[in-house]
């Protein structure tokens, strides 16, 4: 685009008219013409305005010089006439010519004189104005009282009854002098005085100014101390009444520490004199006394004094200066009182009753100041802000000995003002926060709940997962077993083939690794959730900690503690000091925020105790399952209450070799109180889970033993058969009276009852269904000790009552069939695989006899060798279907077992010794498989259940393998039956 020659054209530049007919057209003259009448129009505007804004200005402006005329001309007028009457009395008496002369040359050296104060008086509000322009107090204060000086001298005061002196009289322009002198005195003090405030103002300044106070107000020393110490009360009041945001806020902490350290160093400066006889301070050290020096240097009196007068250096500048009296060129101001220094114990005094009452001050101030600071690394910034202020060379050399001489006691600036104003706060964030995660945690779990009961009350099935379909999360809560089974991208993690276990980190949890502790998408959801805000807490608080990689090196030294020129590196305070404490916060914050969940998870396992419905159900295992996995899929939770005891044992761990050779002097170390409080945490988050299995197993034991009950009290012969199964007709030799051998047949059950086959059955479902590979071994145990409990309470019950329908000696064989086998089936053995009848039910033995005595004595000694059989053939052939209820112990058995091999029975054989896949998940050590082997199979009488803990079978619990597969990097209970390395990792 082209640009208009005649739009850069200034008018200004115009000369020659004719020139602008050679370079440009007609046009664009023609827009040169508008330009230039345009510009003149806006000039002619302006012109009007000013003038009318400056018209009142003129007016007056115009009567003033009207005045000045006419007075000028009448001084004038005076002059002539004083000339020619001079004139006509030198004519008049030409006798005394010479006595008048010299009559004339004194009065024209008064008058030379006068007119030297006079122009000297009119000079000095110039000079009074330039030197406050230049910060220049203590001149200008002379000044000042140099023209009140030269008042007092030409009587320039106003007369009584209101008449002018001779002076004013004859010089008017005088009036308006005196006028504006009286407003000089009222101005520098106000200047002085605004200029103790600053910050950044040197210590001769601060000096000069108290000086001037001093000689416009006549005060003492003492006086002088308390306006400069009121002066900065007052700076500290303004600094804290300016709330600001962000990093305002730092900037106002560290001015308010500034300007409190600034204060000390110089009322040190500018009050203190050292005591009389000390030694002289050595090069590089602080002044002091600077008030009673330039003081000095100001009003004395001696001829080495005489070097800084009001007027020095300037007598020579006109000829008019030689005419000015002794009294005026030799000025110097006096003191009203005397100024006496001030003692060490009032400075101490004064000096500690106003860091007191700025103390409270700041207190109140940084303290509201600090509610809008949101997060722990705000909090971290200002603190090392501040840190790196009194860190500086300029005060942490000298800061000790300042207070030690001004105080006699050392200042902690950090400790004694902010360090409680900054962890109160830190508490309070962290309260907030611990409680805002707590709110938002209970109503996910609030939610999860009610979405639960909703997909319980409203079923949906389960579609099959397509590749781009995901099922909705709650679902996998109804049925774990789904989720289980199901196959989903992360199951395994991209590097499994890899990347071992041990070297992956504890966040990095394949989805098999989830599955293998039946932990569902809700579970993770909700445990992941609260581990990423403990995280945001954890990461927050780690600004406020010392990093991991150092020790608190830098905060070695302690504020106000003896410290001289050696010592100029250390740092001022220790700013890590109270790093228990703020661990301390958090710790106590995330208790409170888990028990607060844990009391939401207890209402709501109390609302379903009395009798829970399926719904409930679902919630309450969902329940049982978080709280028994928060520990450990909330790593960060464990980080928040160990604190750095939680990164050393990371830190510690190392390799699986060094964990090991660790291993015993960890365990020689005595619990810390963090500890304690993550053991208690951890029993109250098992005993809720445990509650809540409890539930469950209760529940579940009450549904289906009632239908037990019914089945097992018929009462009709149809029903009897019903429940009838096979019987299998085995042929015996017996040897007669005669010695021949005699062959017979009889008829034993090999199968147990219907209803007894379907309550094992249906109770193997629902532990499949929620998980029973993951299910704590005390709440199996529990369970199965509740159905064997209700199994023998209904049998017990049969004894009693009369039934219509007659024992016959079938039936008991069946019943008491049923009994061995749910009791062999639901009983558990002791460790070392022997029953233990002394802890049995004598119901169990009670029961027995009863239906023994209702099987001829004969015969029950010819079945009960081949029931014993087909009970041992029964419990090895259901062994693996029903593999959760009959727990690991039962599940091997030794091929040398008492079952006669010549029988064509199917009997599912198992490997006395380590494969490489079994067909189930199981794990077992040799050692304890070599126990089995050596043992009989007999469990033709009831076993009790041993008295063993839940920790030592938790290796031989179905499904141990995968757990063990998913947590190499600790210390496993039993050896795992993959050994594989790329299995491992696959596995997790």
């Amino acid at each position: 685009m082209a640009v208009d020659p005649t739009q850069s054209l200034r008018v200004s530049e115009i000369k020659d008219p004719a020139v602008l007919f050679e370079r440009y057209n007609t046009e664009e003259i023609r827009q040169i013409e508008r330009k230039v009448r345009g510009e003149i129009e806006q000039k002619k505007e302006e012109l009007r305005q000013m003038v009318g804004e400056r018209y009142r200005d003129l007016i007056d402006a115009a009567d003033t010089i009207g005045e000045m005329r006419q007075c000028s001309e009448s001084v004038v007028r005076s002059i002539q006439d004083m000339h020619q009457y001079c004139h006509k009395l030198k004519q008049s008496r030409p006798g005394v010519q010479d006595t008048k002369q010299e009559s004339q040359q004194q009065w024209q050296e008064k008058f030379y004189i006068m007119a030297s104060q006079i122009k000297l008086l009119l000079e000095i509000p110039e000079r009074i104005w330039s030197a406050m322009e230049a910060s220049q107090y203590l001149q200008a204060t002379q000044l000042y009282l140099l023209c009140c000086h030269l008042h007092g001298l030409l009587q320039l005061q106003a007369a009584t009854g209101g008449h002018y002196s001779p002076v004013l009289t004859r010089f008017p322009i005088l009036v308006r002098q005196v006028a504006t002198t009286g407003h000089f005195r009222s101005t520098i003090l106000l200047d002085s005085k605004s200029l103790l405030r600053g910050r950044a103002v040197s210590d001769q300044a601060i000096a000069e100014a108290l000086v001037s106070t001093m000689l416009l107000e006549g005060s003492s020393p003492r006086q002088a101390l308390a306006d400069f110490l009121l002066a900065r009360k007052a700076s500290i009041h303004q600094l804290l009444n300016q709330p600001q945001h962000g990093a305002g806020i730092k900037a106002q902490v560290c001015s308010l520490v500034e300007l409190l350290v600034t204060t000390l160093f110089q009322a040190y400066a500018v009050f203190y004199l050292p005591p009389e006889g000390s030694p002289r301070p050595g090069e590089g050290a602080l002044s002091c006394g600077m008030l009673f020096s330039t003081l000095e240097n100001v009003t004395s009196t001696t001829p080495a004094g005489k070097g800084r007068r009001v007027l020095h250096g300037e007598v020579t500048t006109g000829s008019w200066f030689k005419y000015l009296p002794s009294s005026i060129s030799d000025f110097q101001p006096a003191l009203r009182c005397l100024a006496q220094p001030i003692q060490r114990e009032q400075l101490r005094d004064t000096l500690q009753k106003w860091i007191d009452t700025c103390k409270e001050d700041i207190c109140r101030g940084v303290g509201s100041v600090l509610v809008y600071v949101k997060s722990l690394k705000g909090l971290a910034a200002i603190r090392d802000s501040v840190w790196d202020l009194l860190s500086t060379d300029s005060i942490s050399q000298h800061w000790s000995s300042v207070c030690l001489r001004l105080l006699e006691q050392p200042l902690a600036v950090w400790d004694d003002f902010l360090q409680q104003l900054f962890l109160q706060r830190l508490q309070t964030i962290t309260q907030e926060e611990t409680e805002a995660i707590s709110a938002g945690s209970t109503q996910l779990l609030t939610s999860a709940l009610r979405d639960l009961e909703a997909q319980t009350v409203h079923p949906s099935p389960i579609p099959t997962p397509s590749p781009g379909a995901k099922p909705c999360p709650s679902q996998y809560e109804v049925d774990v077993a789904s989720f289980l089974w199901s196959e989903a991208a992360g199951d395994l993690l991209s590097d499994a083939g890899w990347v071992s276990v041990s070297q992956r980190a504890q966040q990095q949890r394949s989805g098999l690794a989830m599955k293998t502790q039946a932990l569902t998408p809700c579970v993770q959801n909700f445990c992941s959730s609260l581990d990423a805000k403990l995280k945001a807490r954890l990461d927050d608080l780690q600004h406020y900690l010392p990093s991991h990689d150092k020790d608190a090196s830098d905060s070695t030294s302690v504020p106000g503690s003896l410290s001289g020129p050696a010592e100029a590196s250390t740092s001022s305070f220790d700013r890590f000091t109270d790093s228990a404490a703020v661990e301390e916060a958090l710790r106590d914050g995330c208790l409170a925020c888990v028990r607060h969940i844990l009391s939401s998870v207890r209402s709501e396992l109390a609302a379903a105790s009395p009798d829970p419905s399926p719904a409930r159900l679902s919630s309450v295992l969902f329940a049982a399952r978080l709280c028994q996995s928060v520990g450990e899929l909330c790593p960060n939770l464990k980080h928040c209450i160990l604190g750095r005891q939680s990164r050393a044992e990371t830190a510690a761990k190392g390799t699986p070799r060094q964990g090991r050779k660790l291993g015993k002097a960890r365990a020689a170390v005595e619990v810390s109180p963090a500890q304690a409080k993550w053991a208690c945490l951890k029993e109250e988050l098992l005993a809720c889970s445990m509650e809540a299995y409890r539930i469950w197993s209760s529940a579940l034991s009450k549904v289906l033993l009632d239908k037990f009950a019914a089945a097992l009290h018929a009462e009709s012969a149809g029903a009897v058969l019903t429940t009838a199964t096979h019987w299998d007709d085995l042929e015996i030799q017996e040897e007669a009276e005669s010695g021949s051998s005699v062959t017979s047949k009889i008829r034993l059950p090999v199968q147990p009852s219907w209803f007894v086959q379907s309550l094992l059955f249906q109770l193997c479902v629902e532990v499949n269904r929620v998980g029973g590979h993951a299910l704590p071994r005390p709440t199996l145990q529990e369970l199965l000790q509740t159905c064997l409990t209700r199994v023998l309470h209904h049998y017990h019950h049969l004894t009693q009552q009369e039934c219509a329908f007659p024992m016959t000696q079938n039936r008991a064989l069946q019943l008491l069939f049923d009994l061995r086998y749910l009791n062999a089936t639901l009983g558990t053995r002791s460790e070392e695989g022997k029953s233990s009848r002394s802890h049995q039910d004598p119901r169990i033995q009670q029961v027995c006899d009863w239906l023994e005595s209702y099987i001829d004595p004969f015969d029950l000694d010819v079945f009960t060798p081949p029931l014993n059989a087909n009970l041992n053939r029964l419990s090895q052939r259901t062994s693996v279907l029903f593999g959760l209820l009959t727990g690991s112990e039962k599940q091997f058995v030794s091929r040398s077992s008492s079952v006669n091999s010549q029988e064509p029975y199917n009997i599912l054989p198992l490997a006395s010794s380590q494969i490489r896949f079994g067909l189930l998940p199981l794990s077992m050590s040799n050692l304890r498989k070599a126990k089995m082997a050596t043992r009989g199979a007999d469990i033709t009488r009831p076993l009790a259940p041993p008295a063993t803990t839940a920790a030592n079978h938790e290796s031989f619990r179905p499904g141990s393998l995968f757990r063990q597969l998913a947590d190499q990097d600790e210390e496993p209970a039993a050896p795992s039956l993959f050994k594989l390395s790329w299995l491992s990792g696959m596995a997790k």
